[in-house]
């Protein structure tokens, strides 16, 4: 995976709230999808750009389409998305 030349903070930041509404560590989400925590980690801080394969194989990862993630990585870019509200039944 390339350091990325422009920077992706919306991905980034879509995976990572994925990932915590999820209760899923770092650790536990790489396994899952099959990269290094160090990939996952520079990824969440919109340090790398990371292929095709590896965003499908973190959407897998996380339950979602990678249509899915990236919508929510728009939202999270423009601070449009929110968590769920896991207090409502």
């Amino acid at each position: 995976m390339q350091q990325s030349r422009r920077s992706q903070p919306g991905l980034g930041k879509a995976i990572r709230q994925l990932r915590e509404t999820r209760d899923l560590t770092q650790e536990d989400l790489a396994e899952a999808a099959g990269i290094t925590v160090r990939t996952l980690s520079q990824l969440e801080t919109g340090n790398a750009n990371p292929t095709w394969a590896i965003v499908g194989d973190i959407a897998r990862a996380l339950g979602v389409s990678m249509a899915e993630l990236a919508k929510r990585s728009e939202r999270a870019r423009d601070g449009r998305w929110r968590p769920p509200d896991v207090t409502r039944m």
